[in-house]
């Protein structure tokens, strides 16, 4: 994953992307043992267009492909990964973004997003494979419940976790 790495945070230096965060199950090997994936979710700022709403990743495409990097569906593969660039799709996406936290991995830095937003994203995304993630979170203590908390809070996701506790930590009401 270093070259991947190394490729994403060139991106960065050369204005292709702003600020990024590693999220999805590849952040949260960050903090919990790895998990089965087949891509990394990079989420991205993006540069604006003056006068312009619309978001468009064909710079990242285009910078990637002209480097030799081929596409696959929606991925890019670098160094072997499938690499998912996403726009931040709602306020708690650009939150996670805003809030990441720099860390290293095999000597690069990188940014990943807290534990606490992987959580509420999971929450707030609610598959299967997002309720598993959520009980390890849980059960390993990495998670701080006060800032999760106030994560939820804000997004209003608590009465969804209230529920989650319900159904899958054995809270009662």
């Amino acid at each position: 994953m270093k070259a991947t790495l190394e490729v994403i945070n060139q991106m960065q230096t050369d204005g292709v992307i702003g600020k990024y965060a590693i999220g999805g199950a590849v952040g949260a090997t960050f903090y919990l043992e790895p998990a089965a994936t087949f891509d990394i979710d990079v989420f991205v700022s993006l540069p604006t267009f003056p006068n312009s709403a619309l978001v468009t990743l064909s710079p990242i495409y285009d910078y990637l492909t002209q480097r030799g990097f081929k596409i696959e569906g929606e991925a890019v593969i670098i160094d072997g990964w499938p690499v998912q660039f996403l726009p931040p799709g709602n306020t708690l996406y650009e939150e996670a973004l805003a809030q990441a936290v720099e860390t290293e991995l095999e000597g690069v830095r990188t940014w990943v997003m807290t534990a606490e937003h992987l959580v509420a994203i999971a929450l707030q995304t609610g598959r299967a494979k997002d309720h598993i993630r959520i009980l390890q979170f849980v059960e390993s203590g990495v998670i701080d419940p006060s800032q999760l908390d106030a994560i939820l809070s804000r997004h209003h996701l608590l009465a969804k976790w209230e529920q989650f506790g319900h159904q899958f930590l054995g809270r009662k009401e």
